[in-house]
């Protein structure tokens, strides 16, 4: 490592050095580990390690068959994680996710006694399937274990396995008998990541793949106590003030009670997104300028990760839906009108200055 990389993050440790480079090394091996049994989909790869690395969780959109379920499980055994899926029903019950007390008698003296029976919650790698098809207080007792990574049972807290990840899918296409998540609680997840139909191409190796008899080793690339030095080197990954005030304009101009907003925020837009949404734009900045192989976040990082951030964020309202407007148009429309940096700001008219504040 040169010293130019070392007096660009002074706040970083020889040891924390190696584990970057251990993670741009392991990023080529992981996509090359999952591209054994995902063909294409590298945009979601990409996506799913950003929100691992931040310590976050993932929510999946798309249709059945698109290998939500072999992509995570993949993953999971990559990293050496344990990895556990719950196929989320009208009847689940929060304790069938957390785990209950049961009677349990001692052969020995005769005495009964509780004993606490894990749920499968208790795993690294969590695949919520099909989250919006459980009744409102099973899904709440999920989010509580996302948030709090921990759950309560019998009164008592108990610690869940680190790292902890969630990764919940939807079903787009089919409403019918679903109990979508609230705002609120969509906004725990750190992205919302589209899967979407394979390329002609892509689905010719497939089918071929499928058809045929195989027999793939996965290699494991990293181990969990990997992952979560990783996760805190995130963290420790400088962003010059202009990085952080463009994630900002970015979030802040989607809110249609904000000044000086575009007019197609308040034609379109019901209610924007929040300061979790700056927070997670960073981070997931953080994230990707690591994979990419850089030690500085700049505005084409939070560029790249706004999609994922901020499209479950941006409510659109009834004018948006007459004439389809999507949130993914919404956020097209306000990165373009954005300026990235000192120069196009010039340019840019009607917008506050963010760069020329930068120190």
């Amino acid at each position: 490592m040169s010293d130019t990389v070392s007096e660009a993050m002074p706040q970083i440790t020889p040891e924390e050095l190696a584990t970057v480079k251990k993670l741009q090394s392991s990023y080529a091996g992981l996509k090359q580990e999952l591209g054994k049994v995902i063909v294409g989909q590298s945009q979601v790869m990409e996506e799913l390690l950003i929100v691992l690395f931040c310590r976050g969780h993932c929510l999946l959109v798309g249709v059945p068959g698109l290998a939500k379920t072999l992509l995570v499980s993949t993953l999971s055994r990559a990293l050496n994680l344990t990895f556990t899926r719950i196929q989320f029903t009208p009847d689940l019950m929060p304790s069938d996710i957390t785990g209950t007390e049961v009677i349990e008698e001692d052969k020995a003296t005769g005495q009964r006694g509780l004993r606490y029976v894990k749920g499968p919650i208790f795993a690294n790698a969590l695949l919520a399937d099909e989250i919006n098809r459980t009744p409102p207080k099973t899904q709440a007792a999920l989010l509580e274990a996302m948030q709090e990574h921990q759950v309560t049972a019998g009164g008592v807290q108990r610690r869940l396995p680190e790292p902890f990840f969630v990764m919940a899918t939807q079903n787009p296409i089919e409403q019918e008998g679903t109990y979508p998540l609230p705002e609120a609680q969509l906004d725990r997840f750190m992205f919302n990541v589209l899967v979407n139909y394979p390329t002609e191409q892509e689905e010719f190796d497939i089918v071929r793949l499928t058809t045929a008899t195989r027999n793939v080793q996965i290699q494991q690339v990293l181990d969990a106590a990997e992952v979560l030095r990783l996760q805190e080197l995130v963290r420790k990954v400088p962003v010059a003030d202009h990085v952080i005030r463009y994630a900002l304009r970015l979030t802040r101009q989607t809110r249609v009670s904000q000044p000086d907003v575009p007019k197609f925020i308040k034609d379109y837009v019901a209610w924007g997104a929040g300061p979790r949404a700056s927070q997670y734009l960073i981070l997931a900045g953080k994230a990707r300028a690591l994979l990419q192989g850089r030690y500085h976040v700049s505005t084409e990082d939070i560029r790249s990760v706004a999609y994922p951030t901020l499209r479950h964020r941006v409510l659109t309202n009834f004018n948006a839906e007459a004439e389809g407007i999507k949130p993914d148009d919404i956020i097209r429309m306000l990165i373009e009108q954005t300026p990235r940096d000192a120069a196009a700001e010039q340019t840019a008219a009607g917008l506050p200055k963010v760069f020329a504040q930068a120190s």
